[in-house]
């Protein structure tokens, strides 16, 4: 058990640090190229390491409609997360994401059974206190960009648990491919619609867009099999550290004292799950 929520502890922040590299590439590409084929190409390109040896292991799985469910529940919540953010500030629409570790930690210990212990509670409050802090959202009201991130947050959430609960029946490869069969699928009928072709620069970054993704969905995947939601939800919250380091880099972006006492914030609720995590395995030790 130590070294299983160790593990995946390890994993994901590995993901979500993936995943925000990931973000990165598909901002700079969507001055471009449509998302939905942006997210075609990622598909194709994850799918393009699979062989059909394991497509048709996939399609004999015995939960292949709980994991057709999930990838529903994250399309849904991808498509409601890029509608708000391109009506809110970037601010705003990650601090109503973030909304989502809370919700996943609640629906662990209602769905699953989870024992959510009071320092678990602490370290996704410490971390969205440090999300708000960071973001320093302004003159929010309620309205319907608002409504899709909180939406977003809460279809994310539901993902994570449902993801949970497959991973302990079914491989962490076979899932990744029930996911990206169903994206493959779904954005392959819009991109007939939208399609532009990529020049030799962004050709590379489409399929970077993949090969980053998967290494993330594997790392997401796999963690969540190695340790419970309520332990892993705060780690959610190290990729907005990695969003303000890339931004500053990429795009010059300088963080303003708030930002640095917000990544504290949020890296001190990391280090209370580690904690509290080993003094339980001490105590029962």
């Amino acid at each position: 058990m130590k070294n299983s929520v160790s593990l995946g502890i390890l994993l994901t922040s590995l993901a979500y640090m993936a995943f925000t590299f990931h973000d990165a590439i598909i901002k700079i590409l969507t001055s471009s190229i449509p998302v939905w084929q942006i997210l075609f190409f990622r598909s194709l390109t994850i799918l393009t390491f699979g062989r059909g040896k394991l497509v048709r292991q996939t399609m004999r799985s015995p939960i292949i409609k709980p994991m057709i469910a999930r990838s529903i529940l994250l399309l849904c919540a991808w498509l409601s997360y890029y509608s708000a953010a391109s009506r809110l500030q970037l601010a705003e629409v990650t601090t109503l994401y973030y909304a989502a570790p809370i919700v996943g930690t609640v629906l662990a210990w209602l769905i699953l059974k989870e024992e959510v212990t009071p320092a678990r509670w602490l370290a996704v409050g410490v971390g969205f206190v440090g999300v708000l802090i960071a973001c320093n959202p302004i003159g929010l009201t309620i309205s319907w960009p608002v409504y899709l991130a909180l939406q977003a947050a809460v279809l994310w959430a539901s993902a994570m648990v449902l993801l949970r609960k497959t991973s302990l029946h079914e491989k962490t490869i076979v899932q990744l491919t029930v996911s990206n069969v169903f994206f493959l699928v779904m954005t392959g009928v819009a991109v007939l619609c939208t399609w532009k072709t990529p020049d030799m620069a962004q050709l590379p970054l489409l399929i970077a867009t993949g090969v980053v993704a998967g290494s993330a969905q594997f790392a997401l995947f796999e963690g969540m099999r190695q340790a419970p939601v309520s332990v892993l939800a705060p780690f959610e919250y190290t990729s907005l550290v990695w969003a303000f380091l890339l931004g500053h880099l990429i795009w010059a972006d300088i963080p303003t004292p708030n930002v640095v006492f917000g990544a504290a914030m949020i890296l001190a609720a990391g280090l209370i799950i580690i904690v509290s995590e080993k003094l339980r395995r001490r105590i029962a030790a």
